[in-house]
């Protein structure tokens, strides 16, 4: 087995990763670059972009743009292999957005043919046979896999954390699923970012209760797709007594994840309490000022116009939040987004944490797997990568475009 990275040595986002064997070649991700890396181009990728793809497919670990973002360029009749869940809730994402971005519609009939997997699934693609790892990121229904070939096993781990709701089984998993592993292609966003995973998502839960004490209008900034954040805050508002407000993209985004019948949905979670979130009315009628004067709300808001002109028109005293990354605020950063940066204002109250496992925690993961050698990807610090883990395992780095040859 050969492996290429041939974009995300040196680099958070973007990653496009190859598997060749016996002239089958396996791709995992195509997305797009983030805002501030060393933009490449268009790549012209044998197998993939052009030239004969019979003996390729493409694995997509999650549904965050710069890890799925550019298939609308990849030919239509190379074979897609995704999450079921995941690419459901893309395809409600495509269609929120296809009005004003037309070339979605492609994307959302390339993804209505896609290869589903779930968690645990077994497969083959020509000489590779692939097992579908459930792990637990900001994205829902993400995925690690085990790629075996030519008598080597590689652990792609995907972009993943260890802090979220559903990582406590991490360690099983790796166990059952993960063992006797040679090389292990990983991610490395935080090596460089050591607070980014100050809290875990449950603490954040609790958190945020604390400021629902108070009976006024708590409106929260959060990316509508992460699912974690979104039930976490709505059940913590069923706590408080508190209506929850979406809107009918969010709301169609949950209904998604709690009628899914996902291995997750037994959770309670993931299902709806006593009363459901509500749908938020663009016009407030006094049936709605009372309540939300006499109980409080929490609003999911997102930094459009309509969000604007109803928060201006809640009564009673108002909260905002940062839910999400903070350089989309942060005009000194290439991600800075004026419009929510407007939207929010400056008077409010940040509580995030990240999608990504801090350093800390890959050491014990990758103890766990104890491959023989690590080459890492979807970072912008490779050389702080193998100098943090390179006394204990053989680091590989390799610049895009390059390719080793898997030893067993």
């Amino acid at each position: 087995m050969k492996i290429t990275i041939h974009r995300g040595t040196d680099q958070i986002g973007g990653c496009v990763t190859e598997y060749e064997s016996n002239g089958w070649r396996l791709f995992v991700d195509f997305g797009e670059q983030l805002p501030g890396s060393k933009h490449t181009g268009a790549l012209e990728i044998e197998g993939l972009t052009k030239g004969d793809i019979s003996k390729s497919a493409l694995l997509i670990t999650h549904y965050h743009g710069d890890h799925i973002g550019c298939i609308k360029e990849l030919p239509k009749e190379l074979p897609i292999y995704m999450g079921k869940l995941g690419r459901d809730i893309q395809n409600i994402y495509l269609k929120h957005i296809s009005n004003k971005d037309k070339s979605q519609k492609v994307v959302i009939e390339m993804l209505n043919g896609a290869h589903c997997f779930t968690p645990g699934d077994k497969f083959d693609i020509g000489p590779f046979n692939i097992t579908a790892i459930n792990i637990d990121h900001s994205a829902f229904d993400a995925y690690a896999f085990r790629i075996e070939a030519d008598g080597v096993n590689v652990y792609h781990t995907g972009d993943f954390r260890t802090h979220g709701f559903r990582s406590r089984k991490i360690d099983k998993l790796l166990k059952i699923y993960a063992n006797n592993i040679d090389y292990v292609v990983c991610e490395g966003t935080n090596v460089s970012r050591k607070d980014a995973t100050s809290m875990t998502e449950r603490e954040l839960q609790t958190e945020f209760q604390k400021y629902l004490k108070q009976k006024k209008s708590h409106i929260v900034y959060l990316s509508s797709t992460n699912i974690d954040r979104l039930f976490s805050f709505y059940h913590a508002a069923l706590r408080a007594g508190m209506p929850f407000f979406v809107d009918k993209y969010q709301m169609s985004i949950m209904d998604a994840v709690v009628n899914s019948g996902d291995m997750w949905t037994k959770s309670e979670l993931y299902q709806y309490g006593a009363h459901k979130p509500k749908v938020l009315s663009w016009h407030f009628n006094e049936k709605f000022v009372n309540t939300v004067l006499r109980k409080g709300c929490v609003l999911i808001a997102r930094s459009k116009q309509n969000f604007d002109d109803a928060i201006e028109k809640l009564p009673g005293e108002k909260q905002k939040y940062l839910s999400m990354w903070n350089g989309y605020v942060d005009k000194t950063k290439e991600a800075y987004n004026e419009k929510l940066a407007q939207s929010l204002g400056t008077d409010y109250i940040e509580l995030h944490t990240s999608g990504h496992i801090d350093m800390s925690s890959m050491h014990e993961v990758l103890r766990l797997l104890n491959p023989k050698a690590i080459i890492p990807i979807h970072t912008d610090n490779p050389d702080a990568f193998a100098k943090l883990f390179g006394d204990e395992w053989n680091v590989i780095l390799l610049k895009d475009g390059e390719s080793i040859a898997c030893q067993k």
